[in-house]
């Protein structure tokens, strides 16, 4: 595996940080990318479906944005429940100091941008986001949705974007039969060849 994935820890190329201006939360706004992250140019397709496909996040508790990357889907929830705690999680450090940096941009005091591993064990969540890493491999992304989705609180959905010619159907398909019976997967939303994914904890 290259070291150059996004999905990499550590990215070996060069830190090159660029300005990107995109609208979240219904406001243009000026951040910061940079060389080494996923889709550092723009805010990419699958991500603005999930944003534009979702109702507002839960107003407080505890919300996750699975495979966080420079924070797009982090950020819009902050700002959008300031009262809440946002988990920007990823395994690529320089993904993470990006959500740092433009969380402060924007003021925001409310997001952690953190490890898998820095996550208390106790945490559970009031609602999740996610433009999960397919790419990362069918067993990583089973075994990562498996951790994550049943730290979801009762009554609490997580919303997952997967491009339909990446296995969204058939993703769909392994969570009604991997998750417990009290788990719902519904499919919310169909667009620009994505599926939206909603999995209701009952």
């Amino acid at each position: 595996m290259s070291n150059e994935h996004y999905f990499s820890a550590l990215p070996e190329s060069e830190l090159k940080l660029r300005p990107i201006t995109v609208t979240l939360a219904g406001q243009q706004r000026t951040l910061t990318t940079a060389s080494g992250v996923f889709s550092p140019d723009r805010l990419d397709v699958g991500t603005h479906v999930l944003l534009n496909n979702t109702p507002p996040p839960p107003p407080g508790g505890n919300l996750l944005d699975l495979g966080c990357g420079w924070g797009p889907i982090a950020l819009t929830m902050a700002l959008e429940s300031p009262r809440a705690t946002v988990w920007a999680v990823d395994v690529n450090e320089r993904a993470l100091d990006l959500v740092r940096r433009n969380a402060a941009t924007l003021g925001l005091t409310n997001v952690n941008a953190v490890l898998p591993g820095d996550v208390p064990d106790d945490v559970t969540f009031m609602g999740i986001r996610s433009n999960p890493p397919i790419r990362v491999g069918k067993s990583v992304l089973h075994d990562m949705l498996l951790h994550w989705l049943p730290r979801l609180e009762h009554n609490a959905d997580a919303w997952l974007v997967v491009q339909r010619n990446l296995g969204s159907d058939s993703l769909h398909r392994w969570l009604e039969s991997a998750l417990p019976g009290d788990f719902s997967i519904t499919r919310a939303a169909t667009n620009k060849g994505f599926r939206v994914l909603r999995i209701r904890h009952r």
